[in-house]
């Protein structure tokens, strides 16, 4: 079971903290592990390189901290915006 998640929204030139453009989390786990995953456009999470790059110095994107609540909303968002369909 992981320890903690931390969730982050992706803002690019084309996009806003009001509309980021895409939702990463990365997991640490109890045994000290480490896994970054980025939200694709096919609905499930896939493992991204992405966070750590960043953090090396790729300054393509930036990287806002979320709380899960707001995360569980941009996925919402991010699944409507990606399929077309709204979730209501």
């Amino acid at each position: 079971m992981p320890d903690k998640i931390l969730y982050y929204a992706v803002v690019d030139e084309l996009s806003s903290r009001e509309y980021p453009a895409g939702l990463f989390r990365r997991t640490y786990t109890e045994a000290g592990g480490l896994r970054d995953e980025a939200f694709t456009r096919n609905l499930i999470w896939k493992n991204s390189s992405t966070l750590v790059s960043a953090e090396r110095g790729d300054l393509e994107n930036d990287f806002i901290e979320i709380t899960e609540d707001e995360a569980g909303q941009l996925m919402e968002q991010l699944r409507a915006r990606w399929t077309g369909a709204s979730s209501a």
